[in-house]
């Protein structure tokens, strides 16, 4: 079964194997190693699964970055606090061109309030949009207008990396080339506006194979979900079934 801790674990002890350094984003991006694997987290909901990736990872000498929207879902201080306190980066999931309605100004204010309150709890070096896949509008559009950097932001995944060598793998849809199911995390080549072709990997054991035979390049960025895996039966059941469902809306 894929989508399990087991599965998660195997998969990080064969990129440890490989030789990787496993680097937050932030870190990456103020140096970033020659054979580099940058964890990304979305921390959507089910806060407490987020923190148990966070333990697995502390517990290999792993470091990841997480992802938090200021939603109930996903938003806790203490949670915030243990994952920081275990070494991990931080990073703030904002998504208020969408509860403005696209009004671009409302949405900077918003933005900056919020993100005054999670370095309240942590430091807060890079920040990453969330999706809203439901939604007409699109986070990114905020920076048409205003600078993050100018706001002590070293770094958004969708803007400040070049995917044209850089892999990246998203666990969208739960399958590992999703990201063509992704309604606005598509990424772009530096030197081209289309989207990056597609990975050949579907499962995560594609991804390990892989890894085994030497054949994954030299800097990846994945993007997890963590409450889409599980090792209990029926929760597993329920999200397999659930996001099935989205992908053929999507």
């Amino acid at each position: 079964m894929d989508f399990t801790i087991k599965t998660y674990e195997h998969l990080l002890t064969t990129l440890k194997e490989a030789g990787y350094q496993f680097q937050t984003f932030a870190g990456f991006i103020e140096n970033p190693a020659e054979k580099a694997i940058i964890l990304l987290h979305d921390v959507d909901a089910k806060k407490w699964n987020s923190y148990r990736f966070a333990r697995i990872q502390a517990g290999m000498e792993i470091k990841g970055t997480y992802y938090f929207r200021m939603i109930r879902k996903s938003f806790n201080k203490r949670v915030i606090r243990e994952i920081a306190t275990m070494g991990h980066e931080i990073g703030y999931q904002y998504e208020t061109i969408d509860t403005f309605r696209g009004d671009v100004d409302g949405a900077y204010n918003e933005f900056c309030r919020k993100l005054e309150i999670f370095r309240k709890l942590v430091t807060i070096k890079t920040i990453c949009m969330h999706g809203s896949p439901l939604s007409k509008y699109d986070n990114h559009s905020i920076w048409e207008k205003y600078d993050y950097k100018k706001l002590g932001i070293i770094g958004e995944p969708y803007l400040d990396i070049d995917f044209s060598k850089v892999l990246y793998l998203a666990d969208t849809g739960r399958r590992w080339e999703g990201g063509w199911i992704s309604i606005r995390g598509k990424v772009q080549r530096a030197d081209s506006p289309s989207p990056v072709s597609r990975p050949p990997y579907r499962s995560t054991n594609d991804i390990i194979k892989a890894a085994n035979a030497g054949k994954l390049p030299n800097q990846i960025i994945f993007t997890f979900h963590p409450q889409r895996w599980t090792n209990k039966p029926i929760p597993w059941m329920k999200e397999f079934i659930w996001q099935n469902t989205k992908n053929q809306v999507k």
